[in-house]
């Protein structure tokens, strides 16, 4: 597979624009990472700046995936900013670039992170997944588990609202 991680890069411009451009690619491939595309990188860039920023200043982490020299996935670990939710860690924007999926990067990118929550000593992980795309199946492959949902909490068009589901995997 070939797929080596950085946890909290040293986000130069050069990575910033990457990340921009697979952000947007995700998109517009149908990739439920915060847009219904079609998008530009214009778009995308001030809710990846703000991400990123929360990830160099913290307290959020930065995973990203390269196969060779070229970035194909990433995803952030954020933290919950309370107390009483210390122990667990949620999973947002999980992406792999549309062009590499179908080669075990996305399973090797949430193993990756299970392993360093583990490190950290959060208990859990919890993410999110947009109904309709059926990726939620994807997820509990990889023994995460539904643990909720949000009828009709994401409005991606006029008369298009989808269920947002939470999953869990319990790390102890």
């Amino acid at each position: 597979m070939g797929i080596r991680f950085v946890l909290d890069p040293p986000l130069t411009a050069g990575l910033r624009d990457e990340i921009v451009s697979l952000w947007t690619a995700v998109t517009n491939a149908g990739g439920a990472v915060g847009f219904v595309g079609p998008v530009g990188e214009e778009d995308v860039r001030p809710l990846a700046s703000a991400s990123l920023r929360e990830a160099s200043d913290g307290p959020d982490h930065l995973l990203v995936g390269y196969r060779d020299d070229d970035l194909v996935a990433l995803l952030f670990l954020t933290d919950n900013r309370f107390h009483l939710k210390a122990h667990w860690c949620v999973l947002k924007r999980v992406m792999v670039h549309p062009d590499r999926q179908g080669h075990g990067y996305g399973q090797a990118l949430l193993r990756e992170a299970e392993k360093l929550a583990r490190q950290a000593g959060w208990e859990a992980l919890h993410l999110t997944v947009r109904d309709g795309r059926g990726v939620e199946e994807f997820y509990r492959r990889l023994g995460y588990r539904e643990v909720g949902r949000l009828p009709g909490a994401l409005r991606v068009g006029p008369g298009d609202d989808r269920d947002e589901i939470h999953m869990w995997l319990p790390l102890v």
